[in-house]
């Protein structure tokens, strides 16, 4: 019963939905220059938010540099191409000094 009321309560106070709920749809890997991008768009209820990570193999290392943008998209399609094409923003912005810190994982 005290599950049941939790429920319905974090339905009207916008409580945290679980992992799985807020993740959204994920394109495939896409290769640019030597780095791999990863369209991974957030859900935020009927919305996606733009979302993503850059990896880079330096020697036995992979590199992962995560980043998330305010831009809002109804269709998960549309999002997962602008999350695509901002990475590739990121990466001709920031050119060698993206990666240059050496550092595993860090945000953008």
């Amino acid at each position: 019963m005290a599950s049941f009321i939790s429920n319905i309560f974090s339905m009207f106070s916008g409580g945290s939905k679980p992992a799985t709920e807020a993740a959204g749809p994920s394109g495939e890997p896409q290769l640019y220059g030597d780095c791999t991008i990863y369209a991974e768009p957030r859900r935020e209820g009927s919305q996606y938010r733009l979302a993503g990570r850059i990896e880079k193999k330096v020697g036995e290392e992979v590199l992962v540099r995560n980043f998330i943008r305010a831009d809002l998209f109804t269709s998960s399609d549309d999002a997962i191409e602008c999350t695509v094409r901002k990475a590739q923003q990121i990466i001709d912005q920031h050119g060698s000094s993206l990666f240059g810190d050496g550092e595993k994982l860090r945000q953008v």
